[in-house]
């Protein structure tokens, strides 16, 4: 058990919630969870993937229905674990929702859906279990942000705002706990570049997405990894990877540079996207064989 582990009431495992946990990246980051000895509950707006991912990690996990932009539902979750485990360890916001192009392309209800799952969502989830860590010990929220929250990205507009929300909300509550003198809380933001998670398994067609190329395509087990890394040792923004982040805080501060180095850097990821397809096409036909 890691050292930052704790204990719930009745020597139970302390417990612990996840969102969008029901495949890719939140699955994985439950089994970290369950491996350090937490109760997870896995949540997902998908009730049957929720289940999948609750009976594969088995003892431990438990399934939830969880539409993050329902603040009550989200308490409710909340309570939930609270009263299997008398304790809420650690609050891991991982729901998110990526639609690209220009903003002017999209329906208000697909930018409204955006900024609600990626924005809103990690404010419930937030406030959600600061409630319930001020009244029991203590506890860390890990919010699962993006690069996209740091820097421009083009052809995907209102998912950056949603994530510029998501980070800006995050470090500004860290503040106001630690003025508030609470010291046993923690928030950590991680801040991956493209995953290759189903989030861009079906983007390889898509220009939009072009920027989330660009770079060396991270796997979720790196990021699980990262989590569990700020576990261990909390930190208020993570990036990953290290010179990735640097890239985009370069590029936030200087912005007339980095609109500059925007087509040379979509011309990179637009390079990327037609290489995994082909290598997909190519896995394929080798497998038809």
């Amino acid at each position: 058990m890691s050292p930052r582990t704790r204990v719930g009431a009745a020597g139970n495992p302390a417990g612990a919630v996840v969102t969008g946990a029901g495949g890719g990246l939140g699955r994985l980051i439950a089994r970290v969870l369950i491996e350090r000895g937490h109760t997870v509950l896995v949540t997902d707006v998908d009730e049957a993937a929720a289940h999948r991912t609750a009976a594969e990690l088995g003892e431990g996990a438990v399934a939830r229905v969880l539409d993050v932009r329902d603040h009550a539902a989200v308490d409710a979750a909340r309570d939930d674990i609270l009263e299997r485990t008398g304790r809420l360890d650690v609050w891991v916001n991982n729901a998110g929702l990526l639609t690209t192009g220009p903003a002017w392309d999209q329906t208000p209800e697909t930018r409204r859906l955006m900024l609600e799952v990626n924005a809103l969502g990690t404010l419930n989830g937030t406030v959600a279990a600061i409630d319930a860590m001020r009244r029991h010990g203590g506890g860390h929220v890990v919010n699962i942000v993006s690069l996209a929250g740091i820097t421009l990205v083009p052809g995907e507009a209102v998912y950056a705002a949603s994530k510029h929300a998501a980070i800006g909300f995050s470090l500004s509550t860290l503040a106001d706990l630690r003025l508030a003198g609470i010291k046993n809380i923690d928030i950590s933001c991680v801040c991956p570049d493209g995953i290759w998670t189903p989030m861009l398994h079906d983007k390889l067609d898509d220009p939009a997405s072009a920027l989330s190329f660009s770079g060396k395509l991270l796997q979720p087990e790196a990021v699980a990894a990262a989590v569990a890394a700020v576990l261990d040792t909390p930190r208020p923004v993570t990036t990953i990877p290290r010179w990735r982040g640097l890239q985009s805080r370069i590029a936030d501060t200087l912005p007339r540079l980095a609109l500059r180095a925007v087509p040379l850097a979509v011309s990179q990821g637009l390079r990327a996207q037609r290489r995994l397809k082909k290598s997909g096409e190519l896995r394929r036909a080798e497998r038809g064989r």
